[in-house]
């Protein structure tokens, strides 16, 4: 009933942040996601944010200035999230999701899905969410001028989840 398979066995993941990404006026915190023993090969970060770049520079991602985070998340041998975050009017925030399956796919696509009920993030993912929650919520109780924007952006997590 808990919808939980019996033969599923968690592990733990790591969050580790990586330099920012600024597309356009946005500016972005970045988040890998993967079991210690097998972190996000570099050249996959490189693949994820040159696609971010230009799905910004072709104007099918419009972040139009804001701020937030991607997640880079590895969730298995070769399946990979790439999740761009943002904090839009005010408090909220949204999402734009892509993925690539293994080798078969040479870059991120938009990852579409049918149906109302929807997955949002999951367990690891929410480790990195959760703080920036906290991150944005002390930006929002600030003065909210350069000096504690810079402090969002350097505001980073890292650690197991």
């Amino acid at each position: 009933m808990s919808g939980v398979r019996t033969d599923y066995r968690h592990v733990s993941k790591l969050v580790q942040p990586a330099p920012a990404i600024t597309l356009g006026d946005a500016m972005l915190k970045w988040y890998d996601i993967a079991p210690a023993d097998e972190p996000v090969p570099s050249e996959l970060q490189v693949l994820a944010r040159g696609g971010l770049r230009a799905a910004a520079g072709s104007g099918s991602l419009r972040l139009d200035g804001d701020l937030g985070f991607v997640i880079l998340h590895r969730c298995g041998e070769s399946f990979y999230f790439l999740l761009v975050s943002t904090w839009r009017n005010d408090n909220e925030l949204w999402e734009t999701v892509w993925a690539k399956n293994g080798e078969s796919e040479v870059t991120f696509q938009p990852w579409l899905l049918e149906g109302t009920h929807r997955p949002t993030f999951c367990v690891w993912e929410l480790g990195a969410v959760w703080h920036e929650q906290q991150s944005w919520s002390r930006f929002l109780r600030s003065a909210r001028g350069a000096a504690e924007r810079e402090a969002y952006l350097l505001d980073t997590f890292a650690g197991e989840v």
